[in-house]
């Protein structure tokens, strides 16, 4: 299948552009710098644009059947949160202009839900650092619920799935929706290889259409 992958040089997004290709699908990698994609294959396809530039992302993502976006603007951004909310809302414009109907978004575990009333993000050990990204991520999730017209999919990853981590591929995971996956350790972890494993399976089985899931070991 045509898959279009958003922020293809980033830490999700790279390892998402090598299970995808590695799969056979015919893949459009999308990046503000397509330098630093070293892969070579005949079913890729590099175009180097800014997530902002609506109708120039929207001439990129034209003729796929599904784009993975996994754009973050940085976690040391200290514009973070408004750059966040603003690039993953003209993401979601630029899908639509270019006809595609199946969006699947990279957001992130603050909003999974550890009881009734308290979320991730609302734990006291949750890091200072990266609330104002996971903030705008929560808050993303809440506009992406109001789309009519895409086909969206929004993914939290495991809540420990962060770089310096796991990094091995094992091709097993267990799903959820809005509550975290723990192991018997009570640890929600997945590798970042594991992590494009479950996206490129999204891609192609369209199981979590219009909602929120999660994965980990």
């Amino acid at each position: 299948m045509k898959i279009a992958i958003i922020g293809a040089t980033g830490f999700v997004g790279s390892e998402v552009l090598k299970e995808a290709l590695d799969r056979g699908h015919e893949v459009t990698a999308i990046a503000r710098n397509t330098e630093k994609i070293t892969a070579k294959n005949e079913l890729l396809k590099t175009i180097a644009v800014d997530v902002n530039e609506t109708a120039g992302l929207a001439r990129a993502l034209k003729g796929n059947e599904v784009v993975i976006s996994t754009f973050n603007p940085g976690w040391t951004n200290p514009n973070i949160y408004e750059d966040y909310l603003k690039g993953a809302q003209a993401i979601q414009e630029a899908v639509k202009t270019a006809g595609v109907k199946r969006l699947i978004v990279v957001g992130g575990a603050g909003s999974l839900f550890l009881n009734e009333r308290t979320r991730v993000i609302d734990d006291p050990r949750f890091p200072e650092e990266i609330k104002p990204g996971a903030t705008a991520a929560c808050e993303y999730l809440e506009i992406l619920k109001t789309e009519q017209d895409l086909d969206w999919t929004f993914f939290s990853p495991a809540i420990e799935m962060a770089p310096g981590k796991l990094q091995e591929k094992k091709n097993t995971y267990r799903k959820g929706f809005d509550k975290p996956v723990f192991d018997e350790h009570g640890k929600s972890d997945l590798s970042v290889q594991d992590t494009a494993v479950v996206l490129v399976d999204e891609a192609e089985n369209a199981a979590h259409i219009r909602q929120r899931f999660t994965a980990a070991y």
